[in-house]
C-alpha cells in the first residue's frame, strides 16, 4: 500500500507495552543512495536524548493511532548507530529539491512523495510545476524507476521527449507550377 510521505510527519508513536504516546515523528531520514527511510527525527517531552530517533526496524505497525512500537527502549542518539549518524550528517531532503530532464529542463520541484508502507522505500515523486506550467499542467507524478541520478542540489530523470534531430542540407529542385503555361499563347483565338 503506497503512502503519501506527508501523512507520516507528526504522527504518534505509541508504545506497545504501555499503550500510550510516546513521542512523535518529526522528519525522515532517507538514504538518498536508494531512497529508503531508514530512520525518523522524534519529539517529544519524554525525550532524554536530543535529537532522538526511531528506527524502521523498529516499527511494528502502522495504524490509524499512529507507529506502534515495543517500547521507548526502542528509541536511539543520533550517534548510535553509525549509518544513520552519516544520513543524519548529509542532510538530505527530498522534498524542495528541483527536478530535471536529462535535457537539463526544469520540471518543478518534490512537494512530497508516495511510499511503500510495508518497506518504507519511497516508490513516486509528487512534483510540483513551476508557476507558468502549472496554469495548462498538473504536477508530475514520477516513478523511481524514470530517476537518473540524486546529487546534492538536484534530481535528473530519465525524459520521453525525443533528441532533436540535426537539420541536414537538402538538394533543392526546380520546382515546376503545373498551371502556369510555359509558352505564351494568342489572346484571342478564332474558331
Amino acid at each position: 500500500m503506497l503512502l503519501l510521505g506527508s501523512r507520516l510527519i507528526g504522527v504518534p508513536i505509541m508504545g506497545l507495552q504501555t499503550g500510550t504516546k510516546l513521542a512523535q515523528t518529526a522528519f525522515p531520514i532517507i538514504d538518498p543512495a536508494n531512497l529508503k527511510i531508514v530512520a525518523y527525527i522524534i519529539e517529544g517531552p519524554l525525550l532524554t536524548e536530543k535529537p532522538s530517533l526511531v528506527r524502521i526496524a523498529e516499527v511494528r505497525e502502522l495504524s490509524d493511532i499512529g507507529m506502534i512500537i515495543d517500547s521507548s527502549d526502542d528509541f536511539i542518539g543520533i550517534n548510535d548507530v553509525i549509518n544513520i549518524n552519516k544520513l543524519y550528517d548529509i542532510g538530505f531532503r527530498l522534498v524542495g529539491m528541483n527536478v530535471f530532464d536529462e535535457m537539463k529542463h526544469k520540471l518543478g520541484k518534490v512537494e512530497d512523495y508516495s511510499l511503500e508502507a510495508s518497506s518504507f522505500v519511497i516508490q513516486q515523486l509528487h512534483v510540483k510545476r513551476g508557476l507558468i506550467k502549472s496554469l495548462t499542467d498538473t504536477s508530475l507524478l514520477i516513478h523511481r524507476s524514470q530517476i537518473v541520478e540524486i546529487n546534492d542540489h538536484s534530481i535528473i530523470v530519465r525524459t520521453t521527449a525525443k533528441k532533436p534531430e540535426p537539420i541536414t542540407q537538402t538538394s533543392r529542385t526546380a520546382f515546376i507550377n503545373p498551371f502556369k503555361q510555359q509558352s505564351a499563347q494568342p489572346e484571342n483565338s478564332v474558331f
